[in-house]
């Protein structure tokens, strides 16, 4: 991937007419630094890969701060000691072409990973890496298995998406169960959307599509919309919404070593910014929990059938519902 500094400007001419000089600056100089961040960072990642760490779970909470998950670590017992691990990407789809490459290509192919994360379709199957945009002087060399090199893959965004809710954490839930019992993996990944805006916690209670503020979430509070206090009890609330599944998930699943993670973090105006921006540095975004624990298959939960809510959906529709468009 790689673009003149001409045809970059030619194509982002437009943006710098409609928007300020002070901001369009600031557009040009990140698109540049990811230039050069992805040039090297392809080659050689910087942060903890999950694969050099002993785990048969990982489960992946998507977007989930390690302050947030502090504050609420007492009301889960399964939440004993939070340790802090540098994550490789700022982004989902930083973490995922950073995490399984083909230097991991053995440890993936004895791993079945059940994930709410549309951006595996552009990854694993579309050869669509980072960064999003094109950007001048950037020659990235990312080393990506593709999705068939899994002992499972299991997109569950595909076929379960109620409308508003993004993936429910039940879903995922549901699909790891079912994978653990009935399969023999030698490792199981649960990759979780909460606590991931759209924030559904209240909603589903409530038996309701989410207010436009759990919808957009930090967007909101971006704009203006939203007040800080507000908008963190919806983030918390959707932590403990997503804690609560990995509980039912730890007592119906057999698993010695248990690793709880995050692929990034999230920033609610730090630095000025918002959300998760690819080659983000800030260390709310790049610092992810690391909890250890077990898990023993106690049968207390049976894994659903496919609900009467849930619907298959395009890829592009889910990452509109998950905040990306």
């Amino acid at each position: 991937m790689g673009i003149s500094f001409r045809a970059w400007l030619d194509e982002h001419r437009e943006q710098f007419h409609d928007d300020g000089p002070k901001r369009c600056a600031m557009h040009a100089a990140y698109t540049a630094f990811l230039g050069l961040w992805y040039t090297l960072t392809s080659r050689r990642s910087i942060g903890r890969n999950v694969y050099e760490k002993e785990w048969d779970l990982l489960v992946v909470l998507d977007a989930c701060r390690v302050d947030v998950l502090e504050a609420v670590a007492d009301d889960y017992e399964f939440v004993d000691s939070i340790d802090r691990v540098l994550s490789v990407g700022s982004h989902s789809r930083e973490w995922l072409a950073g995490t399984f490459t083909d230097a991991r290509r053995d440890d993936i192919a004895r791993t079945a990973m059940v994930t709410g994360n549309g951006h595996t379709q552009a990854i694993f199957f579309d050869d669509e890496f980072p960064p999003k945009e094109t950007v001048p002087f950037c020659r990235p060399k990312w080393d990506v298995v593709d999705g068939d090199d899994f002992d499972l893959l299991e997109m569950v965004w595909q076929d379960d998406h109620p409308e508003g809710y993004g993936v429910p954490p039940r879903s995922i839930t549901d699909r790891t169960i079912a994978a653990g019992r009935e399969g023999d993996h030698d490792r199981l990944i649960a990759h979780y959307m909460q606590p991931h805006i759209p924030y559904i916690a209240d909603a589903m209670r409530e038996d309701r599509e989410p207010t436009e503020d759990e919808a957009r979430g930090w967007k909101r509070l971006e704009s203006g919309d939203l007040d800080a206090d507000t908008h963190w009890d919806l983030y918390e609330a959707n932590l403990r919404l997503v804690l609560d599944d990995v509980e039912l998930l730890l007592e119906n699943i057999d698993a010695e070593r248990v690793a709880i993670t995050a692929d990034h973090g999230n920033v609610f105006g730090e630095w000025g910014t918002y959300g998760h921006p690819e080659g983000f540095p800030h260390p709310d975004v790049r610092v992810v929990p690391w909890v250890e624990t077990s898990a023993t298959d106690s049968g207390t939960h049976s894994p659903e059938g496919l609900r009467e809510d849930e619907v298959a959906t395009s890829v592009e529709e889910h990452l509109e519902a998950m905040g990306y468009v």
